[in-house]
C-alpha cells in the first residue's frame, strides 16, 4: 500500500494520467464518431457525380466551369437552393429560348438533383436547401403569412397565389401545385423576374408563415362555391354580372308586364 501511495505522489503521475486520458478520449472518438468520415465521403461522391451530370447536361450553356457564357448566367455562388428549385421543378435544363423557363416534368430524379446541387454548391458559397422544419406549414402562422404575402407577392401572384401575367411575355406562375420546399427556395433565390427575399428581408420564420398561408388556400372553401378561389375580385364580378343582371332583367320584365 505504501508503494502504491508513493507512485500516486510521484511528480510524473499527472503527466501519465493526462496521456492516458488523451489516449482514452481519442479512442472513444474514433469508435463512436465514424459518421463524419462517412458524411465527408458521401459529400465528395455527390460532388463528383454532380460534376459528371453537369458536364453532360449543363455545360453546353453554362460553361465547362459553370462560369456562364453570353446571356446564360454564371452558377458560381448561386448555391444548392437555386439548383434544387430550377432542376427540381423541371425549369432546367431549358428546352428552348423563351421569356422565362416554364415548369415542366423533371429530367433528373431526386438523387441526381441533389448531386447537381452539391456540385454547384462546391463552386462557391450560396443559399442552401431548407430543412424540413423550415418548410413545415403546420409550424407556420397563416394569418401572418397572409399579411406578408399581400405586401410582397400578391401584386404578381394574385392574393391567393393563382398567378398572373407580367410584361414582355413573362408571368408569375400559380403556386397551388408548388411544394413548400420550392416556395421557400423561390423566395430565397429569386428565380426569373422574382426579386430575392433574403433572410434579412423576410426571415425564415416569416417564409414558413407564407408557406402556411399558401397551403391553406388549397383547402376547400367553407362558404360554398369558391369561384376559382381567386379572391374578392372574381366574387364581386360574379355579383355584378349575375346578381345585378338578374335584377335588371326582373325590372325589364315587370315594366313590360305593366305596359
Amino acid at each position: 500500500m505504501k508503494a502504491l501511495a508513493a507512485r500516486r505522489h510521484h511528480r510524473l503521475t499527472p503527466v501519465v494520467l493526462m496521456l492516458l486520458a488523451l489516449l482514452v478520449t481519442g479512442g472513444l472518438y474514433a469508435v463512436l464518431s465514424p459518421t463524419s468520415a462517412s458524411a465527408d465521403t458521401a459529400a465528395t461522391n455527390d460532388i463528383e457525380a454532380g460534376e459528371k451530370l453537369f458536364q453532360a447536361n449543363c455545360a453546353t450553356c453554362h460553361g465547362v466551369n459553370a462560369e456562364g457564357r453570353d446571356e446564360v448566367p454564371s452558377l458560381i455562388g448561386v448555391g444548392a437552393a437555386s439548383v434544387n428549385f430550377q432542376v427540381g421543378t423541371g425549369r432546367m435544363p431549358m428546352q428552348m429560348n423563351s421569356p422565362q423557363a416554364p415548369a415542366k416534368p423533371t429530367q433528373f430524379d431526386a438523387e441526381q438533383t441533389n448531386q447537381l446541387a452539391a456540385y454547384v454548391a462546391s463552386l462557391g458559397p450560396g443559399p442552401s436547401t431548407p430543412t424540413a422544419e423550415q418548410v413545415d406549414p403546420a409550424l407556420g402562422d397563416a394569418s401572418n403569412g397572409s399579411a406578408i404575402f399581400r405586401t410582397n407577392c400578391a401584386m404578381c401572384h394574385n392574393a391567393v397565389g393563382a398567378g398572373g401575367a407580367l410584361s414582355e411575355g413573362k408571368y408569375a406562375p400559380a403556386l397551388s401545385g408548388t411544394t413548400p420546399t420550392h416556395i421557400y427556395e423561390a423566395m430565397l433565390t429569386g428565380p426569373q423576374s422574382m426579386p430575392v427575399f433574403n433572410d434579412a428581408t423576410i426571415t425564415p420564420e416569416e417564409k414558413r408563415d407564407v408557406i402556411a398561408y399558401l397551403v391553406e388556400q388549397r383547402e376547400g372553401s367553407a362558404g360554398g362555391a369558391d369561384l376559382g378561389n381567386l379572391g374578392p375580385v372574381s366574387e364581386g364580378l360574379w355579383v355584378w354580372i349575375v346578381g345585378i343582371g338578374a335584377l335588371i332583367g326582373c325590372a325589364v320584365w315587370i315594366g313590360a308586364k305593366s305596359s
